[in-house]
């Protein structure tokens, strides 16, 4: 903790020039700070990217592999006894299959444990609110059974976010129905906006309002993008449908607006929640930037929140005038006037707990583990070390006791 300490960093940034965020910080409430060590380990497994997962565990069994084969040299004589070592072949598969049991549960538990949320507090403002433009509910085949939209607008209330699109697949309904229980200003709770999750050119794109405000722009069965309908209704300058291009992608197949009156992109994921995404947006990000500057995109995140997890990896942050007292459709369609403005229009904040964990050669994943460990040790803030360490005696105190306990048994039994 001491030596972190002396380390430490933001625990957000900017996404893009990864510089300080000043308009911004992450709050943590009581209920987080109170299992401090479960919030920090679980919010890191939840943000890392496809390859780190891989690493990690793999890392995790050459560790514990290397520490029982340690373990076991230190006892004499292991071959004199065939007896004894059939015990011990007993013993280290019983160890191993608790390590194993670990790994899982700590897993299910980021996925799945009900705990509190890492928060995004912005300065009181009526010009700047935070926007996650990538979520989904039950209704997308690939969502969490039983995740309806008024968890997603708690999971994104709890995070911070002042508006979230549900974007499902082939589906409006998750949408619909959060819109219609949206509060009746924003500002006054999160508000629920609609978007749809659509296939084009091989790629998967958002667009915000589809078949609300937009009708007919994808195939009957809202699958694919109509191309031809998208290009008619972006005819009307100031009014073209925002497509956003998400990751993982092929950034060779975005097909961006070539300006008012044009259909295409109009925005591109700088951050994407999914680990695959998440590896991609690290990996290429200076393409991404690139890309967005050159085709004058707006950088946006999306969380691509399917119902697991209690980590948001990112925020969109936009300057809209008098945002709050707005209604449902005039938030939508100023946000959307906000994007048409391209590649100056967001900010977007990303969680730095492994933002730059994943290299993208073979050393730098294969030090996954201890860089990740670093990453998450230099983002805690003075809280969070206090309780880590509270914690950390308090660990040290049970074992010790335990092993007086055992040691004083023992005696006894002897007597």
């Amino acid at each position: 903790m001491l030596l972190t300490a002396a380390f430490a960093v933001d625990p957000i940034r900017d996404a893009v020039s990864l510089g300080a965020v000043t308009e911004a910080r992450l709050e943590h409430s009581v209920g987080y700070l109170a299992i401090a060590p479960i919030s920090a380990i679980l919010d890191t497994l939840t943000l890392l990217g496809a390859r780190q997962h891989i690493a990690v565990v793999l890392s995790l069994m050459v560790l514990y592999i290397a520490i029982r084969t340690w373990r076991i040299r230190r006892q004499p004589n292991p071959e004199q006894a065939p007896k004894t070592r059939r015990t011990r072949v007993a013993s280290e598969a019983t160890h191993g299959a608790i390590f194993l049991l670990v790994v899982v549960l700590s897993y299910a538990a980021a996925l799945v444990l009900p705990r509190p949320m890492a928060s995004l507090a912005l300065e009181a403002s009526d010009v700047l609110l935070a926007v996650d433009f990538h979520s989904h509910t039950r209704y997308s085949h690939d969502g969490r059974p039983g995740w309806d939209p008024a968890d997603v607008r708690a999971w994104h209330r709890a995070a911070g976010f002042d508006a979230a699109y549900i974007s499902d697949h082939r589906t409006v309904h998750g949408a619909e129905l959060g819109i219609a229980d949206n509060p009746a200003e924003a500002g006054q709770g999160t508000m629920l906006l609609q978007s749809l999750e659509a296939g084009w050119r091989s790629e998967h794109v958002n667009i915000l309002g589809a078949n609300r405000f937009y009708k007919g722009l994808t195939s009957a069965d809202l699958r694919d993008v109509d191309e031809q309908a998208l290009a008619l209704a972006s005819l009307i300058r100031n009014h073209e449908p925002i497509v956003i291009e998400t990751l993982p992608a092929n950034l060779n197949n975005v097909v961006a607006a070539r300006g008012p009156g044009t259909a295409g992109a109009r925005a591109i994921e700088v951050v994407d929640g999914s680990p695959r995404g998440l590896d991609q947006t690290r990996i290429m990000r200076s393409r991404i930037v690139h890309l967005a500057d050159s085709l004058h995109l707006a950088m946006v995140a999306g969380s691509d929140n399917h119902g697991w997890g209690k980590t948001a990896p990112g925020w969109t942050l936009l300057i809209i005038p008098g945002w709050r007292g707005m209604r449902t459709d005039s938030l939508e369609s100023a946000i959307e006037s906000a994007l048409r403005l391209g590649h100056d229009a967001t900010r977007v904040v990303e969680r730095r707990v492994a933002g730059e964990l994943n290299g993208s050669n073979v050393f730098g994943v294969a030090l996954t583990l201890p860089l990740v460990t670093w990453g998450m040790l230099t983002t805690l803030s003075v809280d969070e070390r206090i309780m880590w360490v509270i914690w950390v005696w308090a660990v040290v105190l049970t074992a010790s006791l335990t092993t007086a306990w055992r040691r004083r048994h023992r005696l006894r039994r002897v007597v």
